[in-house]
C-alpha cells in the first residue's frame, strides 16, 4: 500500500488485512497505520530520494491512492515494475474530458493528461490523467486504473456525508437541496478497496468506472437517512435548486453531494459503470454507509480528520437562515 492510513488506503489496507494477507504500508509518518502491517516510510514528494524503503523487496499487488503531483506515480511505479505483479492506481471519473456526458463508458475521451514528470502545478483531473499513464506506462496491462466519482463512508476525509450528519444531527429545519428524487451515483470506499483487491488479485488491468449505478440512491433517500441515523428532530426543508442558486449557493461544496441537472450532473451521477459491475463490483445499501459512517463519527467524538489538499464543505449558516427565512424552502 502506497498510503494506507486514510479513506480509501486505509480501507484497502483494512480489506487486505481481512484477507489474511501480508501487507506492507509506505507512508510518510503523519496517521498511524493500522495494527497487523509491515511500515515503511518515506516522502513521495521528495522524488526518488523519499522512496529508499522501497528500493528492495518484491511484491505481489500495489494499490496507490496518490492524487498530487504524477511525478510522485511515476517515480514509485518505475522503482516497483520489475518487482511487483501488479498496479493498481486509484483515479478518478474527472480525468474525462468535459463536458462528459450521460453514460460515457470507460473508452470515452479523456484530457491530455499532464507529463508524468509534471509537479503539483496542474489541475487535479490533469494530475489524475498523469498518475494514470504513469501507471501503465510501468506496468502495461498489469495496471489497473479505477475511475472512481463521489466516494462515501467510515474515514472519509474530505467531508461531505459527515457535513449533512453534523448538520441533521444538530435539528431544527434543515435547508435540503431538491428535487428529493435526484439520482445519485458513488461509491463507498470498502466496497470500492474490495472491488480493487478481487480485481489485482485475478491480475485484471485497464480502466474501470467504480461507482455505483446512477440512482443507486436519491438525495431524498440520503438525507432522509442522515435523519434516521442521528435520531435528531430535523426537518428537512427542500429547496428548489432556481432559489438555492440565485442566493448564491455552491452546489458540492456548500451543500455537499448536490449538483442541479445538467453537465456536470451528468458527468458524476450519470456515468456507465457496466463493465465494473460485470467485473463484480458491488454497492452496499446507502443506509449502511451512513448509518456507519456516524457510527464513526460518534467513535472519534464528532471530530474528523480533513484533508488540507481539499476546500472547506457545507453551508454558512447565516446563508441558511437567510434561506430558510424566504419563501423558497418547503
Amino acid at each position: 500500500m502506497l498510503g494506507g492510513t486514510e479513506f480509501v488506503g486505509r480501507a484497502a489496507t483494512e480489506a487486505a488485512l481481512e484477507r489474511g494477507w501480508r501487507v506492507t504500508v509506505f507512508h510518510r509518518g503523519r496517521h498511524a497505520p493500522p495494527p497487523g502491517v509491515r511500515v515503511l516510510t518515506g516522502d513521495r514528494t521528495r522524488g526518488m530520494a523519499g522512496l529508499t524503503a522501497l528500493e528492495s523487496g518484491t511484491w505481489d499487488l500495489v494499490v496507490d491512492t496518490w492524487s498530487g503531483a504524477p511525478r510522485a506515480v511515476r517515480d514509485a511505479a518505475r522503482l516497483l515494475a520489475g518487482r511487483a505483479g501488479h498496479f493498481t492506481y486509484v483515479s478518478s471519473r474527472s480525468v474525462y474530458a468535459y463536458p462528459t456526458p450521460a453514460g460515457l463508458p470507460e473508452d470515452g475521451p479523456t484530457v491530455a493528461g499532464a507529463s508524468p514528470g509534471a509537479g503539483d502545478d496542474v489541475s487535479y483531473a490533469l494530475a489524475k490523467r498523469g498518475g494514470e499513464i504513469a501507471a501503465v506506462d510501468a506496468f502495461g496491462d498489469r495496471a489497473l486504473l479505477a475511475r472512481a466519482g463521489l466516494i462515501l463512508g467510515p474515514g472519509e476525509n474530505v467531508g461531505r456525508l459527515p457535513w449533512w450528519l453534523a448538520r441533521t444531527a444538530r435539528g431544527g429545519p434543515v435547508i435540503a437541496p431538491g428535487p428529493p428524487e435526484t439520482a445519485l451515483q458513488y461509491i463507498d470506499a470498502r466496497d470500492l478497496a474490495a472491488w480493487m483487491l478481487d480485481a489485482a488479485a485475478k491480475g485484471v488491468g485497464g480502466a474501470f468506472n467504480t461507482v455505483s449505478r446512477p440512482g443507486h440512491t436519491t438525495m431524498g433517500e440520503l438525507l432522509d437517512t442522515c435523519v434516521r441515523v442521528t435520531g435528531s428532530t430535523a426537518e428537512l426543508r427542500w429547496t428548489d435548486p432556481e432559489v438555492l442558486l440565485a442566493a448564491g449557493v455552491e452546489p458540492w461544496t456548500d451543500l455537499p453531494v448536490w449538483l442541479p441537472g445538467g453537465e456536470l450532473y451528468d458527468a458524476l451521477h450519470q456515468g456507465d459503470v457496466t463493465k465494473a459491475h460485470d467485473a463484480g463490483l458491488r454497492c452496499r445499501p446507502v443506509g449502511e454507509t451512513v448509518a456507519d459512517t456516524w457510527s464513526w463519527m460518534r467513535e472519534r467524538g464528532g471530530t474528523v480528520p480533513r484533508r488540507p489538499d481539499r476546500p472547506a464543505v457545507g453551508l454558512d449558516p447565516e446563508t441558511e437562515a437567510k434561506l430558510l427565512a424566504g419563501k423558497g424552502a418547503r
